[in-house]
């Protein structure tokens, strides 16, 4: 029996595209006429933005509707039959479909003058710019006209044998040959993706999980099989041992070094663990460790690479978090698949900036590449305990948080109540950008979650904009409020949620009449 035959079984959202599309199969909704907007919606229905949103992401799959750039929703000239169930539960494959709200996202937190807590980038500022334009000259001063040949993939000779010595630093062997050099760590991570996956296959991918997995999952025509991320403990090995005996996954893409967006790493017993697991299936492991080198602890973290011996381990890192942003220079160490991923690489952007090869194997060799890291390791620190001092001066009592010992992000768990994206929302129109929770996972959930970007020097305006999300999340909008009386937003089911906000009764008591 399908979804569409079980109605007390459906999602909030799936039963308000139920009502839709029963509008415009009947024909009380003409084609090519305009669809309710979202807030009306959201009026009508009592529904989260997050909600409504899904709801017109279904129509959409379903062909009932089509979206229109600034303008909204309009039916389509002919329908197509439902799917049978576009729910997405962890275990369960899905077809994802995240890029729109990725980049709707993501161009909101472009406007000028924003308050960037949702970027996914640290500030430049905590960059040695200056010594590295200096190595960037040295190396085009010195490139070889035949550098344009020899340095086509797997890339720059001499960066190659510098990360090679950085792997030897933790005590990982890796062959220089077996390194490609790529255009930043997200083309290495598609790359491996293309050279272990075909349309359809299944791809285990965390949740929440980075949402650039998601997108290149997205593109490449595959499928998804989630599996849950603990905040205190990293990626479920029950679930995904489950995952793999249920589903014939092709490739898994994690990170296990300060994952994004949670922050959390797993222990080198698990991560061990995990690469046992794959090996036993047979399934190649992408591991995306961008952050492994901004460790708050005086040791990196050993990778999951390094208990590989089998070659099913695909590494993938950057400078770009850690040293030289705008370069875009990653690589990829591919055990078994390097030659598959280095012919990729040839057959799609041919090579990376030579120059910015050049001068960031200079910098490694000659720039006090670790002095630079010890610095920003310690600004980072520093600027997440801030963090963590404004969320509990400013944020409702019982927000939860991640406490990460590296990278630069926080996430947040709030009440059940709570909609992240009207948070982002309204966030958007104060100057402030978060990133919420439905970025990060293939089914759109985590509606209560955001992830807080902590890349940049403390200031007070950081500090006020911190202020300013505690006291939209008791806007009605956000928490579940309408104009004179409160709504119980998808899930909630207890009596009125009182949120305490220290220093904002005079706020509570202006704008929405709270006590």
């Amino acid at each position: 029996m399908t979804a569409l035959e079980e109605p007390e079984r459906m999602t909030r959202y799936e039963r308000l595209a139920q009502s839709m599309a029963a509008e415009i199969r009947s024909g009380n909704l003409k084609p090519g006429s305009r669809m309710p907007s979202l807030r009306q919606i959201i009026a009508q229905h009592g529904v989260s933005q997050s909600t409504a949103a899904r709801a017109y992401y279904v129509l959409e799959q379903w062909g009932l509707v089509r979206a229109e750039e600034r303008s909204g929703y309009y039916v389509m000239p002919a329908s197509k039959p439902a799917k049978a169930d576009s729910r997405s539960t962890t275990g369960e494959t899905a077809t994802v479909d995240i890029s729109e709200l990725v980049f709707s996202v993501l161009d909101a937190a472009k406007r000028p003058g924003i308050v960037p807590l949702g970027s996914a980038f640290p500030s430049p500022l905590l960059f040695p710019l200056s010594r590295l334009a200096k190595s960037l000259g040295q190396a085009a001063r010195s490139v070889s006209p035949w550098s344009t040949v020899v340095d086509l993939p797997p890339g720059n000779e001499n960066l190659r044998r510098q990360i090679a010595l950085r792997y030897m630093r933790v005590g990982i062997s890796q062959p220089a040959e077996d390194i490609i050099i790529t255009n930043g760590a997200l083309e290495a991570l598609n790359l491996c993706l293309m050279a272990v996956t075909q349309p359809g296959d299944i791809v285990a991918v965390e949740s929440p999980g980075f949402y650039a997995a998601l997108q290149a999952i997205e593109r490449l025509g595959l499928r998804a099989v989630e599996i849950p991320v603990d905040t205190a403990t990293g990626l479920d090995l029950d679930a995904l041992t489950q995952a793999l005996e249920k589903h014939p996954i092709r490739a898994c893409w994690f990170m296990t070094n300060f994952q994004n967006p949670t922050g959390v790493t797993l222990s080198a017993s698990k991560k061990e663990a995990l690469v046992e697991l794959l090996a036993k299936h047979e399934v190649p492991l992408i591991e995306d460790d961008v952050y492994g080198e901004l460790h708050y602890a005086p040791n990196y973290p050993p990778p999951a690479i390094a208990f590989d011996r089998r070659g099913l381990v695909m590494h993938c890192g950057s400078f770009s978090k850690n040293l030289a942003p705008g370069y875009r220079v990653g690589w990829a160490s591919a055990g078994r698949f390097a030659e598959r991923v280095q012919r990729l690489k040839l057959m799609t952007t041919i090579s990376a900036s030579i120059p910015a090869q050049a001068g960031i194997a200079d910098y490694l060799e000659h720039g006090g590449y670790e002095r630079h890291l010890k610095k920003i390791r310690l600004a980072m620190q520093t600027q997440r305990d801030a963090m963590i001092e404004a969320i509990r001066r400013w944020l409702p009592e019982g927000t939860q948080y991640t406490r990460p010992e590296g990278g630069y992000f926080l996430w947040l768990t709030f009440r059940e109540r709570i909609d992240a994206m009207a948070l982002h929302r309204l966030a958007i129109e104060r100057g402030i950008s978060v990133a919420p929770g439905p970025l990060f996972s293939a089914s759109h959930a985590f509606e209560n979650c955001i992830r807080l970007n902590y890349g940049h020097p403390w200031s007070q305006r950081i500090d006020e904009a911190i202020r300013t999300l505690g006291e939209l999340l008791v806007h009605p909008e956000v928490c579940g409020r309408t104009a004179g009386h409160a709504s119980q937003p998808d899930g909630y089911q207890g009596d009125r949620i009182h949120h305490r906000l220290p220093g904002t009764a005079r706020f509570h008591r202006k704008h929405y009449g709270v006590p």
